[in-house]
């Protein structure tokens, strides 16, 4: 079965607080605040302006102005932009990211203790959430 994704388009601009649970790729303007218990992906020409951005995995290829809280893995991929605090259990900052704030690293009971597992368990917590190849 095929998760639910939901796209905010590049023409889409919404102001309020969003929650959700599945996956949302916002592609155009958002200003407000996020809560998910989901993936959250802000795309190469998406710009969110929040004071709180809150869900599972967050992974950011375009701007976000305001703090982030990933409960399990944030990425900021090449030619992103972050000014907020961020925290999250697992951090991937990559080569040619505007970053300013603080970091916070959480620790997650749920991401398993890596040196006490066996090879195949091992494997199965390298499993990152789907994102396309920029």
């Amino acid at each position: 079965m095929a998760d639910n994704i939901t796209v905010c388009g590049p023409e889409t601009e919404f102001d309020g607080i969003m929650e959700f649970s599945t996956r949302l790729v916002i592609m155009g303007k958002f200003n407000g605040t996020i809560r998910s218990k989901g993936v959250l992906e802000i795309d190469k020409v998406g710009v969110c302006t929040v004071d709180k951005m809150e869900a599972v995995d967050v992974i950011v290829s375009g701007s976000v102005t305001g703090d982030i809280c990933a409960e399990r893995h944030l990425e900021m991929k090449s030619g992103s932009s972050v000014h907020g605090n961020i925290s999250a259990a697992r951090l991937r900052i990559c080569d040619n990211v505007d970053f300013e704030g603080q970091v916070t690293m959480v620790n997650n009971p749920s991401i398993p203790d890596i040196f006490s597992m066996d090879g195949a368990d091992y494997k199965d917590t390298l499993q990152l959430p789907e994102t396309e190849t920029r």
